[in-house]
């Protein structure tokens, strides 16, 4: 891959493919793109509850993130809600379970196919305070100061613009908004192996940042309060991550965190 649009290109082929061919999870024979499985447990482990599984539409869960966002979002109903990277849509639907029939949910994301299927589980489920949304995080297609909660799950680190993100962020939160994002981020350099493979990048690993550096991009957006409210590391043998990270045995470099912080 050369460049950000090289970038943005191959992370739209792959989650295209995805999109259109059904669940993937840990340990996927492709390449391991997801960065968890869709199994309960698998789920409870990244704070889904069993009660929110049950209520989601059928296909909704790609087995995609990396951890649940809304759990510390602490979303109240009648709030509008973008979800960044929705995929799906499994985050999206929860959020416009939580703020009902007042409330509204936005979900953004630059893969066609992932749009459709998202509508398609919208129209099925007869979800009608969601919508979905064509378009990149780093140029949101949203009007400025017009959504309460921004979350993400696992997406933010495979934009080669993380600082735009983040700036985007705040331009269409409202003044006292906030931010929960759940992502991938490295706790020390990866081996050259899995920095250039395109596996590892579309795998949620080989375009993360440096912890610091993904908090000081938050901070420099202009958002305030900005905390880890949790953080796991992938444990002894990094299942879950994409092959390649586990042939380097480069695994004890990444971590999932969740980033809490507001809009002044």
């Amino acid at each position: 891959m050369n460049g950000t649009k090289d970038i943005r290109e191959t992370v739209r082929e792959k989650y295209g493919v995805l999109a259109e061919g059904g669940d993937c999870g840990c340990g996927c024979s492709t390449g391991a793109v997801a960065c968890c499985g869709t199994d309960s447990a698998s789920m409870s482990e990244l704070g889904y509850s069993s009660e929110q599984l049950a209520t989601i539409p059928e296909g909704a869960n790609l087995g995609l993130g990396c951890g649940n966002p809304l759990a510390h979002a602490h979303v109240k109903s009648g709030e509008t809600v973008l979800d960044l990277g929705s995929g799906a849509g499994i985050d999206a639907f929860l959020a416009a379970q939580e703020v009902g029939p007042t409330g509204r949910v936005i979900g953004v994301d630059m893969t066609a196919s992932m749009i459709q299927r998202a509508r398609e589980n919208a129209a099925k489920s007869g979800t009608t305070n969601v919508e979905f949304r064509l378009g990149e995080i780093e140029n949101l297609p949203v009007a400025d100061s017009s959504v309460d909660v921004i979350i993400s799950n696992c997406v933010i680190n495979l934009s080669p613009e993380k600082p735009r993100v983040f700036a985007e962020a705040l331009r269409v939160l409202r003044p006292g908004g906030r931010l929960v994002v759940s992502d991938l981020v490295l706790t020390k350099p990866l081996p050259d192996a899995v920095r250039q493979s395109i596996e590892a990048y579309v795998g949620c690993v080989a375009g993360a940042s440096q912890r610091e550096e993904y908090l000081g991009h938050i901070r420099q957006a202009g958002f305030q309060e900005v905390a880890v409210v949790e953080e796991r590391s992938y444990g002894a043998n990094g299942s879950g991550l994409p092959a390649i990270v586990v042939e380097q045995k480069a695994w004890d470099a990444v971590a999932s965190i969740k980033v809490r912080a507001v809009k002044g």
